[in-house]
């Protein structure tokens, strides 16, 4: 596998639970609707997307309780809240929010409210060098690990504590959200979500992706049916302004 020159998208491209979760967050912050409610609604809605145990068993149970996770589930469907929030306390108090519903461990709080953060800063004209000490100060992640030290000892692991700062890493040593979402492919980790925090960051810093966003959303997003009909659901909420 050679990250630096594999194909990008191709037809076995398929969305996970980190889509539906971030489409979900952003259908709250525009409806003003609940977190919680938003993330029942298109967790019942998309029920074979990769979720993991824990969240299964609380869409399951109707939502009632969240159950301290400190999950990478938190950081992966935050970042509309940092692009759309217009201060740093608004992105922190509603990228909480958006957490305790269900990743209510500290870790996992943490994060979330990191990640949203890291998009605003990156949205607002922060060097590279500013995000990285302002996350250091505030979260207490380490930062400062190259990608070619972490590779020979690297493996899956979907905490937060692990998951945030290596996609923030993935950033930083990025010279486009292209170059950062292969960097986060030249690390064994969880690459969906850890690509979804690190690229949202990206997209925020680079302004854009460099690719044909609505031409993917549409191929990726409107999805057929047994019927050949399209459910424009996700595609629609992805592309609203």
């Amino acid at each position: 596998f050679n990250y630096k020159k594999e194909p990008f998208f191709t037809d076995n491209c398929f969305f996970t639970d980190d889509t539906v979760m971030t489409v979900a967050t952003k259908y709250a912050v525009l409806n003003g609707t609940s977190y919680r409610g938003a993330y029942l609604q298109f967790g019942r809605k998309y029920p074979l997307v990769g979720y993991g145990t824990m969240f299964k068993r609380w869409l399951e149970e109707g939502g009632c309780a969240a159950y301290r996770s400190y999950g990478n589930g938190s950081a992966m469907r935050v970042s509309f809240i940092g692009e759309y929030f217009p201060t740093l306390e608004r992105v922190r108090e509603n990228a909480q929010k958006s957490a305790l519903c269900t990743h209510s461990h500290p870790e996992g709080i943490k994060g979330a409210e990191a990640t949203a953060v890291c998009v605003y800063l990156a949205r607002t004209e922060n060097s590279k060098r500013e995000i990285k000490r302002y996350i250091e100060k505030n979260y207490g992640y380490d930062l400062g690990k190259p990608l070619l030290l972490q590779r020979p000892f690297s493996k899956v692991d979907m905490s937060c504590q692990v998951s945030v700062p290596l996609a923030i890493r993935c950033f930083l040593e990025s010279h486009s959200w292209e170059s950062c979402m292969r960097n986060v492919y030249s690390v064994k980790c969880d690459t969906d979500t850890v690509g979804c925090i690190a690229g949202s960051i990206a997209e925020a810093y680079y302004h854009g992706t460099g690719q044909n966003d609505l031409e993917l959303i549409r191929k990726y997003l409107a999805i057929p049916d047994s019927s050949g009909r399209c459910d424009m659901t996700l595609f629609n909420w992805a592309t609203m302004n």
